[in-house]
C-alpha cells in the first residue's frame, strides 16, 4: 500500500515538472502569434436604393372581353337537361330528353354580347416623366383594358404605344406628367455575382422588393435575346418589373422564370435593358419593330469541323442554306461558308448572328467576313427586311450509274438534272449506298456531297480521285446538302 502511494507521488512530481518546463518554453518563445482572419464584408443596405426607385414602379392590371352565354342556359340553369346542352351544344338530344327550349342564340349577323372580366396582373416602370411605361408584351397582350396603379394608390387607364412579341416588350402610356422615371443603366457592364433587386407585384402584392445576384449573363434561350439570369425571387406578377443595380439604375426587365411548379425556384430571367431600349426607339417612332434579314439558315461550328476546314477556333455561324434571291445570295454567300464577322463584330457564338442582323436597319450595307476554302473572304451584303418563313421543297431522286468510293464506304452518282436545277448546283455527287465509316459519320442515301476538304466536287470520277488522296486515319470534312440544309460532316477514312 505504501509503495503504491509513493509511486503515485513520484508520477505527480514528474507531471508537474513537465508542465513547468512547457510553460517556461512558451515564455521564452514570446507571446503567441495571432491567427490571420478573413476580412468580413457586410451585406449591402438596400433601403436607399428602394427609396430612390420604388415610386417609379407601377402595378398593371388588365381586363379582357368574354362572350356572355344565353340567359337560362348552362350549369346555372333550372332545367337539368341544359347542363348537357351547355357542354355538347344547344341541339344535343338523347332518348327520353325533351326538346330544347328556344334560346336566343347569337348568329353571324348579330354581334354576340360580351362582358369584361379581370385578365391578369403584372408590373411596369416609368422611363420618362410624361408617362411612358415599359412592361412585358405578355402582360398586356389580348387585353381590352390596361389599368396602371401608382404607389400612392392613384389609378390611370393606359394605352398601348407599341408591342414586340418576339422580344416580349411592350411600351404603354398614361396621361400624366411629372412621373418619376428610372435611370437607364448599362446591362453590358453586368458581372456574375453582382447584387441586383427586383421590384414588382408578385401574386398582386404591389411594391414588393426582392434581392439576389446575377447568376449568368448572355443566357441564350431565344432567337434575339441574351437573357440575364439571376437568383432574385421573381413570381407571377413580377413580369414587366425592373431589375435594378445598387446604383438605382434599371439594367433589365424581369420576364421569365424557370420552374416546375409555376413558382420561384432560384432561376429567373431578365431582358437586358440595352436590348430593350433599341426596341423602344422603334416602338416610339413607328409602334412596331422592323428587323433585318439576309436569308440564310445557320448552325453551330463544332470543334471537329473547325479543325477539318482550317478554322483556328470553333466560332462563327455555319451557313446550311442560302435562300434564293436573298440578300445573302446576292452578296455571294454559299452553303458551307462560316460567317465569322458581321459589321466589324466577331461572331463568338452562332446565335450572335441573328441578333446582329435583326438589329440592323433594312437597306443598310454591311461588310461580312466568311471563312471559305481555308481563307477569309469579305462580302458586302445589303440587309433586307424580315419576311415570312420560306417554304421548303422536296428533292427528287433518280438512279444514274453509281461509282464506288472504298475508303469512305460510299457509293455515289451524278446529281440528277432536276435536282441540280432546283438547288442551282454546279457540281456534287449524290450518295446511293452507305457503309462504314460513312454510316457512323451520319451520311445518308440521297445526301449530296459538294466539297471534300475545301475542294469542290465536280462529278463521281473526280470525287473518287479526291477520296483516293485522303490519308487513312486523318479526319476529312465533307460539305453535305441534305434536303435544303447544308452541313459539314467529319469522317475518318478507312484503309
Amino acid at each position: 500500500m505504501l509503495s503504491t502511494l509513493a509511486a503515485d507521488r513520484r508520477i505527480r512530481r514528474i507531471m508537474a515538472s513537465a508542465s513547468l518546463s512547457a510553460l517556461l518554453a512558451f515564455s521564452a518563445a514570446g507571446p503567441a502569434q495571432a491567427q490571420p482572419t478573413a476580412p468580413t464584408l457586410a451585406l449591402p443596405d438596400f433601403t436607399s436604393v428602394v427609396a430612390k426607385t420604388e415610386k417609379s414602379v407601377v402595378n398593371i392590371r388588365t381586363t379582357e372581353a368574354v362572350p356572355v352565354r344565353p340567359q337560362g342556359m348552362g350549369p346555372d340553369s333550372n332545367d337539368p337537361y341544359d347542363m348537357f346542352r351547355w357542354f355538347f351544344g344547344p341541339d344535343f338530344q338523347m332518348p327520353g330528353m325533351p326538346p330544347p327550349r328556344q334560346h336566343k342564340m347569337p348568329n353571324s349577323s348579330s354581334k354576340q354580347k360580351e362582358r369584361t372580366v379581370p385578365r391578369g396582373v403584372g408590373s411596369g416602370f416609368f422611363i420618362s416623366s410624361d408617362g411612358y411605361i415599359l412592361t412585358n408584351n405578355h402582360v398586356v397582350a389580348d387585353s381590352n383594358g390596361i389599368f396602371v396603379t401608382l404607389t400612392n394608390g392613384k389609378e390611370y387607364k393606359a394605352k398601348v404605344i407599341g408591342t414586340d412579341p418576339r422580344t416580349d416588350i411592350a411600351l404603354i402610356k398614361i396621361d400624366a406628367k411629372d412621373m418619376p422615371p428610372l435611370q437607364i443603366g448599362d446591362s453590358d457592364q453586368l458581372k456574375k455575382g453582382q447584387w441586383v433587386l427586383a421590384i414588382g407585384s408578385p401574386f398582386g402584392l404591389d411594391s414588393t422588393v426582392t434581392a439576389g445576384i446575377v447568376s449568368a449573363i448572355n443566357r441564350d434561350t431565344g432567337d434575339y435575346l441574351p437573357f440575364i439570369q439571376t437568383d432574385v425571387a421573381v413570381n407571377p406578377g413580377n413580369s414587366g418589373g425592373p431589375l435594378i443595380n445598387l446604383a438605382g439604375q434599371v439594367v433589365g426587365i424581369n420576364s421569365q422564370i424557370i420552374s416546375q411548379s409555376g413558382g420561384f425556384m432560384g432561376i429567373s430571367l431578365a431582358i437586358p435593358i440595352d436590348e430593350v431600349m433599341r426596341v423602344v426607339e422603334q416602338l416610339k417612332a413607328h409602334g412596331k419593330v422592323t428587323r433585318g434579314r439576309i436569308g440564310v439558315q445557320i448552325g453551330q461550328v463544332s470543334d471537329d469541323v473547325a479543325k477539318a476546314i482550317g478554322l483556328s477556333k470553333a466560332e462563327g455561324a455555319m451557313v446550311s442554306n442560302v435562300e434564293r434571291s436573298s440578300p445573302a445570295a446576292d452578296a455571294g454567300v454559299q452553303p458551307g461558308d462560316v460567317i465569322t464577322r458581321f459589321g466589324g463584330k466577331n461572331i463568338a457564338h452562332w446565335t450572335d448572328l441573328p441578333r446582329m442582323v435583326g438589329s440592323t436597319q433594312p437597306g443598310t450595307r454591311v461588310a461580312m467576313d466568311v471563312w471559305r476554302k481555308g481563307k477569309t473572304v469579305t462580302l458586302n451584303v445589303k440587309v433586307g427586311e424580315m419576311p415570312a418563313t420560306p417554304s421548303k421543297a422536296k428533292s427528287s431522286q433518280e438512279e444514274p450509274k453509281a461509282v464506288p468510293s472504298d475508303s469512305l464506304g460510299l457509293k455515289v452518282k451524278a446529281v440528277p438534272a432536276d435536282v441540280r436545277s432546283k438547288d442551282q448546283l454546279k457540281g456534287g455527287v449524290q450518295v446511293t449506298a452507305v457503309e462504314e465509316p460513312a454510316a457512323t459519320a451520319g451520311l445518308n442515301v440521297g445526301d449530296i456531297i459538294l466539297t471534300v476538304n475545301n475542294e469542290d466536287v465536280t462529278g463521281p470520277e473526280q470525287f473518287a480521285k479526291l477520296v483516293s488522296h485522303l490519308k487513312s486515319g486523318q479526319t476529312a470534312a465533307l460539305l453535305v446538302l441534305r434536303g435544303d440544309q447544308t452541313q459539314w460532316v467529319t469522317i475518318v477514312p478507312g484503309k
